[in-house]
């Protein structure tokens, strides 16, 4: 990344910074949106920033999102960059304040908005699908009332660097999965988790403690309107080892089957038939086609 957006402005790199005394750095406070473009245009943005925003003022953060303007931000940074689709990380610090802990609201947030090329597309990822490892590490519980996408990571970059401590059993990256300290499942490292029964799609319960991730929600509304029939709950692990299907949601990933499962102890076990499921594929193609994208780009 040549540029970078600051501030409603583009900067070279090494010309953007944040003052030493913005809270985002000295305490966490910030919250981040990270989502892809198709076709260069943000996808889902007004959700995102609605979630983003919801929170803020949850933070004493005083900010309104605006998503023409950030849309035209986006399209300014990317071509300045040279990319025709990108990955998008936006962040929102409190700004500068006191050294200590403040008790009232804060006043003059910052903003930094990063766009990268997408990672490349692995069309057989989507067919063959990776593997989902339990991680010893649980979930912590959110620090408010519902979990943000905040800038207090520590609980995912410890979850990855145990992940990263395990030999890889393919080419493809594996997913992490943290449980709660009660043993429940909760997510991914950077994704939500579904798993299917019977016909029936499951995915953990908000009350948990997890994300509430946009393409978990966007998920949820297509099987509605696909006619199948979904749950929200707690399932431990034996559970979700019962599984026919299972696959994660993200932003960036879309939909990915998961066909292997890892315990803690290394112990492998393939879902279904080691395959993308049928659930899993009508939902990704559904996903595809709300995201402007044709039968011709579906890769299944």
């Amino acid at each position: 990344m040549r540029y970078i957006g600051m501030n409603g402005s583009i900067v070279e790199a090494a010309d953007a910074f944040i003052p030493v005394m913005d809270h985002g750095l000295l305490y966490g406070m910030g919250l981040f949106e990270t989502f892809r473009t198709y076709q260069g245009k943000p996808y889902l943005i007004e959700r995102h920033l609605h979630r983003l925003m919801d929170n803020c003022g949850i933070l004493g953060i005083p900010y309104h999102a605006d998503p023409l303007r950030i849309s035209r931000w986006i399209s300014e940074l990317m071509e300045a960059n040279g990319l025709q689709d990108a990955y998008i990380r936006y962040t929102v610090t409190a700004g500068e304040g006191i050294l200590g802990l403040p008790a009232g609201d804060y006043a003059k947030p910052s903003e930094i908005l990063f766009a990268k090329e997408l990672p490349a597309a692995n069309p057989a990822l989507y067919g063959n699908g990776r593997a989902l490892r339990r991680l010893s590490l649980p979930r912590n519980t959110p620090e408010s009332p519902v979990r943000m996408k905040s800038l207090h990571y520590m609980n995912n970059i410890l979850a990855k660097r145990e992940l990263s401590g395990y030999a890889s059993r393919s080419d493809e990256p594996e997913e992490g999965l943290m449980l709660t300290a009660a043993g429940e499942v909760a997510e991914g490292i950077v994704s939500n988790v579904f798993f299917v029964k019977a016909g029936r799609l499951f995915t953990p319960e908000l009350g948990i403690g997890i994300l509430p991730g946009i393409t978990r929600s966007v998920v949820l509304e297509l099987a509605m309107d696909l006619g199948i029939e979904a749950e929200e709950g707690r399932y431990s692990w034996d559970v979700l080892t019962e599984a026919d299907e299972i696959f994660t949601t993200g932003s960036v990933q879309e939909i990915v089957p998961i066909t292997t499962l890892i315990g803690t102890e290394g112990q492998t076990l393939r879902i279904g038939q080691g395959i993308a499921g049928p659930l899993t594929r009508l939902l990704l193609s559904a996903y595809r086609r709300k995201a402007g994208l044709g039968h011709e780009n579906n890769d299944l």
